[in-house]
């Protein structure tokens, strides 16, 4: 087969325009919770509910109830997976993508732990695991002491985490539920989604739906986004149906021949991220969406909190909802002052999203700093 190549260089604008499409944030489109979760290949889900933020900012309509019953109903599972972080993903996407990513996972945990577990029976311990957390689910805190009487010589909180690293595992309803909370709890996932992992994944459709959210992207890029190492042989496999770029720097970005790459003067309207979103984490090279070698900062919370703010298409500072006496206050901080007309855009764009957070306010104030 004929490489369909093609010899252009690709400016920072439009890497970012072709992003910034990719993941559903030029315009809010018209799609179901289950769709858009499968097109972005999951969805950062550390925070229980950073996804219902991230869809609002990407779907025209969205309604936090269709995203609660999807979880509640099981089509939707919370996971460990790419970069051996937690994302919400389909069920379909969950049984392919686990055993795709458990190298990662092998590796994150050898590495913080891996010294703590030398000589010890590591089946017995997941086997020991799998029949606890199938029988019902437990947290972290409850299979300690369980792990402890077991293996009293060794460290419970490693026997914990080699458990909740290695086995195939989700954390179930209502953790992660709108409007509800729950405890971090995990069990299998085939106690509960029903279903074997898929014997056969396939990393070459991995490597292609990367493409199709993130691209164009690098072999380091797609490293990043899902932790895993070696994957040039994929994409050389993978090379006759790309096209080619490459950025300001020299590097070779690869594409779909079909996929959006918007003009680099399209509009990007103000958009409010949920913590870790991964638009921001999914790149080697991030200065398509973040500046001036900025980092993201990796808020600990609940998901629909704080975040960050995209102007223009980068990253130009972030955000925190306040609550107190019945109102809700949103408060912007930019990295840099805005102009009027910047801040007018994102002062409008926060009073929707209080109005998505806190609807049960009696009252709503957005506060732009600068």
């Amino acid at each position: 087969m004929t490489a369909p190549t093609m010899t252009s260089v690709l400016s920072l604008r439009a890497l970012n325009r072709a992003t910034l499409a990719r993941q559903l944030l030029l315009r809010r489109e018209p799609l179901g919770a289950a769709a858009a979760i499968e097109h972005l290949v999951g969805v950062q889900a550390q925070a229980p509910l950073a996804p219902y933020v991230a869809l609002w900012s990407r779907l025209a309509g969205f309604d936090p109830g269709e995203l609660g019953r999807l979880v509640t109903e099981r089509a939707v599972a919370r996971a460990p997976l790419m970069r051996a972080t937690i994302h919400l993903v389909t069920a379909r996407d969950c049984r392919r993508l686990r055993p795709l990513t458990q190298p990662a996972l092998v590796r994150g945990f050898a590495g913080v732990f891996g010294r703590n577990v030398a000589g010890l029976d590591l089946d017995a311990v997941l086997g020991y695991g799998r029949e606890l957390l199938e029988e019902r689910p437990r947290t972290r805190a409850e299979l300690a002491p369980l792990l402890a009487e077991r293996w009293p010589d060794r460290d419970a909180s490693s026997l914990v985490y080699a458990i909740t690293y290695l086995l195939p595992l989700v954390q179930p309803a209502p953790r992660g539920v709108w409007g509800t909370t729950g405890p971090s709890t995990w069990t299998t996932v085939e106690a509960w989604l029903g279903r074997p992992l898929d014997p056969d994944p396939s990393p070459d459709a991995m490597v292609l739906r990367y493409l199709a959210a993130f691209g164009p992207a690098s072999v380091k890029d797609v490293q990043t986004w899902s932790g895993l190492s070696r994957l040039r042989e994929v994409i050389e496999r993978l090379r006759p149906e790309l096209i080619t770029f490459t950025d300001e720097r020299g590097a070779e970005l690869f594409d779909l021949p079909d996929a959006p790459r918007p003009d680099p003067d399209t509009p990007a309207p103000p958009r409010f991220l949920a913590e870790y979103d991964n638009v921001l984490l999914s790149h080697a090279d991030r200065d398509r969406v973040i500046p001036d070698g900025r980092r993201p900062p990796l808020f600990a919370g609940n998901g629909a909190a704080l975040g960050t703010v995209l102007v223009d298409g980068f990253l130009r500072g972030t955000w925190r909802i306040s609550r107190r006496r019945g109102a809700a206050s949103l408060d912007v901080e930019p990295y840099r002052r805005l102009s009027r007309r910047d801040a007018a855009a994102v002062s409008r764009e926060g009073h929707r999203l209080l109005r998505f957070v806190a609807a049960d306010a009696e009252a709503h104030e957005v506060r732009v700093a600068g």
